[in-house]
């Protein structure tokens, strides 16, 4: 299942809309991190930079094949072997992944699925107790150049309040992440 609204520009039209490196620092990103799991990998536009600074593989997945190969090659560009892509309609089929194995995982502009929190459930079932969620967003105005229609494209607390009913809890404050986006980190709690 496409998520709703998510026809994506040409690569250098996108890629102008973010500063990756930034957003991932803003979000805690770090060496420190093993395996990463990014849901909607689009052209990689922050596949690459998280593969670079994790010590483990990054899952990436995309349900568009066009996607999923422009990011590969990319990949092979850089010389980046630790990422796995995967061609799955995550929304209805979840990762596949097994439990708990993931430490951090990436959401990133497409909490305007159809199903946000069923997608935000499985994210919980793939992360490690104490494991990061991650979620970034357009900003909810009418200045940004793309995006999601207003009616559909959640505000940060609709985000927040989809997440505490996957299970996860907030771990920080929501961020201005300019020109276009915020974003937000949550923790799945170490239940034992």
């Amino acid at each position: 299942m496409k998520v709703r609204e998510s026809g994506m520009p040409a690569q250098d039209q996108w890629e102008a809309f973010f500063d990756p490196e930034q957003i991932l620092d803003e979000l805690g990103l770090t060496s420190a991190c093993a395996d990463v799991i990014e849901f909607g990998c689009g052209y990689g536009t922050f596949t690459l930079p998280a593969a670079a600074r994790i010590s483990g593989t990054l899952h990436a997945f995309d349900v568009e094949p066009e996607m999923l190969a422009a990011a590969a090659a990319r990949a092979v560009e850089c010389r980046l072997p630790n990422i796995k892509f995967t061609l799955r309609d995550f929304v209805a089929n979840g990762s596949g992944l097994p439990d708990s194995g993931i430490d951090y995982a990436m959401v990133f502009n497409i909490l305007h699925c159809e199903r946000p929190v069923e997608l935000l459930r499985e994210i919980w079932r793939n992360l490690a107790a104490g494991g990061t969620l991650a979620i970034v967003h357009w900003n909810h105005d009418d200045e940004t150049p793309r995006g999601p229609p207003l009616a559909i494209r959640p505000r940060p607390e609709q985000c927040s309040q989809w997440a505490e009913a996957a299970g996860f809890v907030p771990a920080g404050t929501v961020r201005n992440l300019p020109p276009h986006h915020y974003g937000m980190t949550l923790r799945k709690p170490d239940l034992g």
